[in-house]
C-alpha cells in the first residue's frame, strides 16, 4: 500500500455535490493511540463490537469509507496484521488527524479525499478489485459537531455551513434561506421525522434570510410548542435534517453499500453504524435484499421468487453500545450496528 508522509497530497476524488438491539456482554476495545497536538479528537463508537465482527475476514484489503479521525480503523490494523487499509473521508480536517493517529501503521494505509459514494473510483484508481471488509461509521463526528465554525451545532453561534467537506457544495444558509416552504417542510419530515415539520418550515420562510447557527436555533425554538420544548433542544431535528440535505447523506447511502457489498470476497464482511432511523432503514433495506429477503410487492403477497442471497445476517436486528459507553459518550446512545458476510458463489 502507499506511504502517506506529511508532505504526500490526498488523492482527491470527490463528486460534484449539488443541492438537493441488544445489550450482550461486549469484548473490550482495542487500543486507541492519542492524536497529539490538534483539534480533530474523536472516540469511535462501539470500536470493541466493530473489531469483533471484522476480525475474521480474509488478509486483504479492508475499506473504511468514512475514517474520521481513524480510531476504527487503528483498532482493525492493530487487531489484524493481514490487512492494508484504504481510507475515504469528505473532511481534509479528519484526514489530517487520521495520516496522525495511522502512524504506526502508515506503510499499510492509503488515504483519499472523497465521499464514500466514490468507493469504485478510488479502488480502481489504486489497482485494487475485491476487497476483505468495509466498515461505515455514518453520520457527524464529535469534532464536527464541537467546532462552532463548521455550523453544525444549534448550541454554539458559527456561520450556517454544515459541509463535511468545507471546500464543495452548498451551505446551509443555501438551503434555510431559498428553498420554498413546502420543500423545506418535506426535508424535515423525510430526513428527521420532525413532526412540527410544517409549523417550522412556515417559520423560517417568515423569518429568513439567516447567517448564523443561533438565529436559526433561536427561529426554530419560538415555532414549536412549548411542550416540545422541554423534551430536548427544539432545533436538534431540524439541524439534522439540514446537515442530512447540505451533504447528501441519505441520497448516496444505498449506492454505496451496494458497491462495497460488491466488492468483497468470499467470507469478507461489511460492518455499518447508523445513527438515525432515516440511516439505519437504508442499511437494513440493502443488506437484507443483498440476502435474499426480497420484500412482497404487496401485504399477504408472497416475494417474488428467484431472489438470490449473495450475503448472509451476521445477526437479527442491530446491535447498540453497551450502557457503560452510552454513559460515559452520550453521542453514541443512538448507534445501530449491522453486519453481514459474503457468502461463497456455489459450484
Amino acid at each position: 500500500m502507499t506511504n502517506f508522509p506529511d508532505n504526500e497530497p490526498i488523492q482527491d476524488y470527490r463528486r460534484p455535490t449539488t443541492t438537493g438491539g441488544d445489550h450482550r456482554p461486549r469484548p473490550p476495545a482495542p487500543r486507541s493511540s492519542p492524536l497529539g497536538e490538534g483539534e480533530y479528537r474523536h472516540q469511535p463508537v462501539m470500536c470493541g463490537e466493530v473489531v469483533e465482527t471484522l476480525r475474521t475476514v480474509p488478509d486483504g484489503v479492508m475499506v473504511d469509507a468514512t475514517v474520521g479521525g481513524g480510531g476504527h480503523a487503528l483498532a482493525l490494523l492493530d487487531a489484524h496484521p493481514g490487512l492494508d487499509l484504504v481510507g475515504l473521508d469528505r473532511d481534509p480536517s479528519a484526514l489530517d488527524a487520521a495520516r496522525r493517529r495511522l502512524g504506526p501503521h502508515q506503510g499499510r494505509v492509503t488515504l483519499s479525499h472523497a465521499r464514500f459514494d466514490a468507493l469504485d473510483e478510488v479502488l480502481d484508481g489504486l489497482g485494487h478489485g475485491a476487497v476483505s471488509g468495509c466498515v461505515f461509521d455514518l453520520g457527524v463526528s464529535s469534532p464536527q459537531l464541537d467546532r462552532p465554525d463548521r455550523g453544525f451545532s444549534y448550541r454554539h453561534r458559527g456561520p450556517l455551513d454544515m459541509r463535511m467537506d468545507p471546500t464543495a457544495g452548498c451551505t446551509a444558509a443555501d438551503v434555510v434561506n431559498t428553498a420554498a416552504e413546502p420543500a423545506l417542510a418535506a426535508m424535515l419530515a423525510r430526513n428527521a421525522d420532525e413532526p412540527h415539520a410544517r409549523r417550522i418550515a412556515r417559520a423560517i420562510v417568515a423569518r429568513r434570510p439567516f447567517s448564523t447557527t443561533t438565529e436559526l436555533a433561536a427561529a426554530v425554538a419560538a415555532a414549536v410548542p412549548a411542550r416540545a420544548r422541554r423534551r430536548g433542544h427544539p432545533a436538534r431535528r431540524t439541524f439534522q435534517a439540514i446537515r442530512i440535505e447540505v451533504n447528501e447523506e441519505l441520497g448516496m447511502l444505498d449506492a454505496a453499500l451496494a458497491r462495497a457489498l460488491g466488492r468483497l470476497v468470499p467470507s469478507g464482511r461489511c460492518a455499518v453504524l447508523s445513527y438515525h432511523s432515516g440511516e439505519d432503514r437504508i442499511v437494513k433495506a440493502r443488506f437484507r435484499r443483498e440476502a435474499g429477503e426480497v420484500p412482497p410487492p404487496r401485504p399477504g403477497l408472497p416475494p417474488p421468487p428467484g431472489a438470490h442471497a449473495a450475503v448472509r445476517l451476521l445477526w437479527r436486528g442491530a446491535r447498540t453500545p453497551s450502557p457503560d459507553e452510552a454513559d460515559a459518550n452520550p453521542r453514541a446512545a443512538s448507534a445501530r450496528l449491522r453486519a453481514v458476510e459474503r457468502i461463497p458463489e456455489a459450484a
